[in-house]
């Protein structure tokens, strides 16, 4: 089993999702609002994001490179809520075990040095080790519920991220908004990216509803699986 996974982001007309771009665009609180509505209350982040959001700016120096070299997982405490993040290599560092209130989970592949898990530890932050070469998505979501306990989880971003969802099969709806406004720079991650497989065909969804949040559009879709 896993969690009900729900895609939940925010991107400028033309599909873009920089951060500092929506929050020029975005006209009130939207996103949150949709967010809180859909009843997701841990979320998940790419390394990008929590770089960018949560982690510490200096980069993690193992003191050892020796991989911990199996799946294995440890929970610093039961919480209600999870900031989850995705962190294949352990290259970040981390200043609080906590965020808004939600438990910092951290997913890695096994190649990760084994002293960064001992470090999570000391720390108090949860982790899972899933995936011999890059995380193994399917797995790591498979212990996120049954030892963690996670039933709903909203995956939001980045681009890079949602795409490693979205090929493996994981998700059962996307909830995407549309902010008034066009980025168009070249080079800008879109809301789902990173998919090498030129031959994967497109997915279908079955839109499940549509809502006008100020100058905000909000869709919701089911995947067609």
């Amino acid at each position: 089993m896993k969690p009900y996974i729900v895609c939940h982001m925010i991107a400028s007309v033309d599909g873009r999702i920089d951060c500092d771009m929506t929050e020029q665009i975005e006209s009130g609180n939207e996103y949150y609002e949709a967010l809180e509505e859909l009843a997701c209350p841990s979320m998940l982040m790419g390394r990008v994001t929590m770089q960018m959001h949560y982690a510490l700016p200096e980069p993690f120096a193992p003191r050892d490179s020796s991989p911990i070299d199996c799946e294995m997982f440890y929970v610093a405490r039961k919480a209600s809520a999870y900031c989850v993040g995705v962190d294949t290599h352990g290259s970040l560092q981390w200043g609080e075990n906590e965020f808004d209130g939600q438990a910092l989970l951290v997913i890695t592949d096994e190649n990760c040095p084994a002293c960064y898990h001992e470090r999570l530890s000391e720390q108090g932050i949860s982790w899972i080790a899933a995936g011999k070469n890059g995380v193994d998505f399917v797995r790591a979501m498979e212990l996120l519920a049954a030892e963690f306990g996670v039933e709903r989880l909203a995956v939001t971003g980045g681009g890079h991220i949602n795409g490693a969802f979205l090929e493996a099969g994981l998700l059962d709806e996307v909830s995407f908004m549309v902010a008034p406004g066009i980025d168009g720079r070249a080079g800008m991650v879109s809301v789902f990216d990173g998919i090498s497989d030129a031959c994967r065909p497109a997915t279908k969804l079955h839109l499940r509803s549509v809502r006008q949040m100020g100058e905000t559009v909000w869709m919701r879709y089911d995947l067609i699986k």
